[in-house]
């Protein structure tokens, strides 16, 4: 007898398992087995022809992609095939309580890897470790420079006049106070549709190894390395004014300066190991400031320094974070560096896991001028900016793109940024981020936006020096700007050199604002030209490109990404306005999202983003616990994302509430120990 899933899985009945449920089965077999199922091949690989409820309880990956590709009406992708909205909601609904069923029962989430820290963390927690008042190296990976200190989210407000610097500018911006004789370790790359945090991605080579043990060296030898820069000095490296009893002084020293580089608490063990070391180095003549300068260099080459691991979580798949290692991933997601002496403290004591404590070192932690550091790197990636740096639009077709030695993608990149930072400080609902009505523009920004130029009053030539640009706080009027979607800056790296790219642009748009993104082209497929074909000068775009993807392969992807893409397509390669192509042919941008909301404009078209405002706050939710983890999202997170999302929805959007109830998941502070892989103890 079939019976439904929902009442099997609560457990108010015995199915049979070697069928599912009759809304499943029959919804299956009506509307996609003719692709997953039937013939010699199955579309995907995903076989949906035999599927019983046993297979779906113990396939959660199985079932989240369901509920995915459901959910967002991409399945089934034919006219003919399509269900009634009643039926797909019905559909999900019973999937999403096979989800919830199958990772209850499995009880384990997938473990975040230990990994090492990344550059932009290395330079972080040197810096806060040794109370530098420079930076360790150049970070290029550090999009936007703070001139003259505007972040200040301890006031809640933002700056009506910003002063920024922009990757862009070259080595001029790239003068800033930092160590001598230091040079920075390469670049670690971000993930595919993921973060440069991942710890599948960081590993450690045995170069890489020496190399960060030179890199100590040279950090407490730098020239530059002294009590003027150096803010722990005076507690730390400087003699004793009493030499009697030197080496309880250094281990007095020691205990403190470990427990903040090794974020726990150190065992006898290591902290006679290394007062060891120093008490060596004395007894060969070296003086006190040395030895301790010897030591501190061990520590930070030290992989207790560079790696962050949890402990393992014993016999069980799954434990609770104890509070030193929640302190270490709370610092880490918001500071992008070690816990401070009182995230430390409240560890110790073994307190920070409760909820009030834990609420409060929240707003503590966001209020901190140190969240520039999740600002200078989160946000930068969850946009892809980095494409911008390698945009070159055709000289002779965009010459006022050019001006002296630079390109107006330097202002362009920093509005997105901005208008990030003000909703954080500001907390503001995180539908901001898709209309807003303000933005942050220079004057040579407003002269790149063109007929879209806004209607406030800028000082003329208040650009600012080559190094230092200002940026002012103005409302829009407009909704054809505003927001990350429809800035000049994604609008020019989502082109090529001589047109916009409506399919770039859409998987864009699905990889960032909906978090879906879509699979790679084929490899025999080619690129459209950049230019028309013989005999397609009087085609649009689109008609170009519906000869492009006839294969029935493409169909699918295409058929998610396009109308996310032609819906900006009144946006040329630089992002400026036009309603006609150069061969004198209409725009055509009208489309249709997730195959309900219906657009003929830009303007409807965030509107119809802003119904679908949940999946938005879903998505972006999705990213950050992804960043907070620093490993992918599985099946058991998406009952999680659900929550977040929920009470996300309850706070009216609030961008804090989102990043608050990310900590407050039980994902965030749960660890898990892979299955058949060593754990670091």
């Amino acid at each position: 007898m079939t019976i439904s899933l929902v009442a099997t899985t609560c457990g108010n009945a015995t199915a049979d398992e070697s069928v599912p449920s009759d809304l499943i089965a029959s919804a299956f077999r009506r509307h996609c087995v003719e692709c997953h199922g039937d013939g010699d091949t199955i579309e995907g690989d995903v076989d949906l022809s035999d599927l019983n409820l046993s297979r779906l309880s113990n396939s959660p990956e199985l079932v989240a992609n369901l509920i995915d590709v459901l959910d967002l009406q991409e399945m089934p992708p034919n006219a003919d095939q399509a269900l009634d909205p009643e039926s797909r909601q019905n559909l999900v609904t019973e999937l999403k309580s096979i989800l919830h069923t199958s990772v209850t029962t499995q009880d384990r989430f997938a473990a975040t890897p230990i990994r090492r820290m990344n550059r932009f963390q290395y330079n972080n927690a040197v810096i806060d470790l040794f109370g530098l008042d420079c930076i360790v190296f150049t970070l290029p990976e550090r999009m936007m420079r703070d001139h003259k200190n505007y972040f200040r989210p301890e006031t809640g407000k933002m700056a009506d006049l910003v002063n920024v610097g922009s990757r862009p500018l070259g080595k001029s911006q790239m003068i800033e106070p930092r160590l001598a004789g230091v040079a920075a370790f390469p670049q670690d790359l971000r993930a595919e549709h993921g973060y440069d945090n991942r710890g599948d991605h960081l590993s450690l080579s045995p170069l890489l190894m020496e190399s960060f043990l030179k890199l100590g060296q040279s950090i407490t030898q730098s020239p530059d390395f002294v009590a003027s820069r150096v803010g722990i000095w005076q507690s730390f490296f400087a003699p004793p004014d009493n030499t009697d009893g030197v080496g309880n002084e250094v281990r007095r020293r020691l205990e403190p300066f470990l427990t903040k580089a090794f974020r726990r608490s150190v065992t006898p063990e290591q902290l006679e190991r290394y007062a060891s070391f120093v008490d060596a180095r004395l007894a060969r003549g070296a003086s006190f400031t040395d030895a301790m300068k010897s030591v501190a260099a061990a520590t930070i080459a030290s992989p207790n320094f560079l790696y962050l691991y949890d402990k393992s979580s014993g016999e069980q798949p799954t434990g609770a974070l104890d509070d030193f290692e929640l302190a270490s991933r709370l610092s880490f997601f918001l500071w992008g560096s070690l816990p401070d002496e009182q995230l430390l403290d409240l560890a110790g004591r073994g307190i920070l896991k409760r909820p009030d404590v834990l609420d409060r070192q929240f707003d503590r932690m966001v209020n901190d001028r140190k969240l520039k550091r999740f600002c200078d790197s989160f946000p930068a990636q969850w946009l892809q900016l980095e494409r911008i740096i390698s945009s070159v639009p055709d000289e002779q077709r965009f010459p006022k793109f050019y001006f002296a030695k630079y390109r107006d993608s330097m202002h362009m990149m920093l509005e997105p940024l901005l208008l990030f930072e003000t909703v954080l400080i500001e907390n503001l609902p995180i539908t901001q981020l898709i209309d807003s009505d303000f933005s942050y523009r220079s004057v040579t920004l407003e002269d790149a936006y063109g007929d879209l130029r806004s209607e406030s009053p800028m000082t003329k030539g208040g650009g600012g020096a080559p190094t230092v640009l200002k940026f002012h706080r103005i409302p829009l009027a407009d909704r054809r700007t505003g927001g990350v979607i429809t800035n000049a800056a994604v609008m020019t790296m989502t082109s090529g050199p001589d047109r916009s790219h409506p399919i770039t642009r859409g998987a864009w748009v699905a990889t960032v604002i909906f978090n879906n993104p879509p699979d790679p082209p084929p490899a025999d497929v080619p690129a459209l030209g950049e230019k028309p074909a013989d005999g397609e000068e009087n085609l649009t775009l689109r008609e170009r490109l519906s000869l492009h993807r006839q294969r029935s392969d493409c169909k699918g992807c295409h058929e998610q990404i396009d109308p996310l893409g032609f819906a900006l397509e009144n946006f040329d390669a630089i992002g400026q306005w036009r309603d006609q192509y150069e061969n004198g042919r209409d725009v055509d941008m009208a489309g249709t999202l997730m195959r309900q909301h219906e657009f003929n404009d830009v303007v409807q078209f965030k509107d119809a983003i802003l119904v679908e405002k949940d999946r938005f706050t879903r998505a972006l939710a999705g990213h950050l616990l992804s960043f907070a983890l620093a490993r992918q999202l599985g099946p058991a997170d998406q009952i999680t994302l659900d929550e977040i999302t929920g009470a996300t929805i309850d706070d009216d959007y609030k961008i804090q509430t989102l990043l608050k109830m990310v900590i407050m998941s039980a994902p965030f502070q749960t660890k898990s120990t892979p299955a058949n892989s060593p754990v670091a103890p």
